[in-house]
């Protein structure tokens, strides 16, 4: 079971901040495919993954980072500066 967080548009898509989801997934690549798998909401959420940022136990990551031993990872816009 893995905890998986939604910000901003990402989470307005996806109509919920948080949920824990049980996957099979190794890396966060194959967890966005097992996400888009489930519904028409989340296919539109992850349609464009460089809009998307991934952080796995709060370290920013690339989607092809390992899941192994995760507890939480978050998806997110790129934050812009200010």
């Amino acid at each position: 079971m893995i905890d998986v967080l939604y910000f901003a548009w990402v989470r307005e898509r996806i109509g919920q901040p948080k949920e824990t989801v049980e996957t099979g997934a190794t890396t966060v690549a194959e967890l966005v495919e097992e996400l888009k798998a489930r519904e028409e909401r989340y296919a539109l959420a992850f349609s464009d993954l460089s809009a998307l940022r991934v952080a796995v136990d709060q370290e920013l990551a690339d989607f092809d980072a390992p899941l192994q031993g995760a507890r939480e990872v978050a998806f997110f816009p790129p934050m812009t500066g200010g």
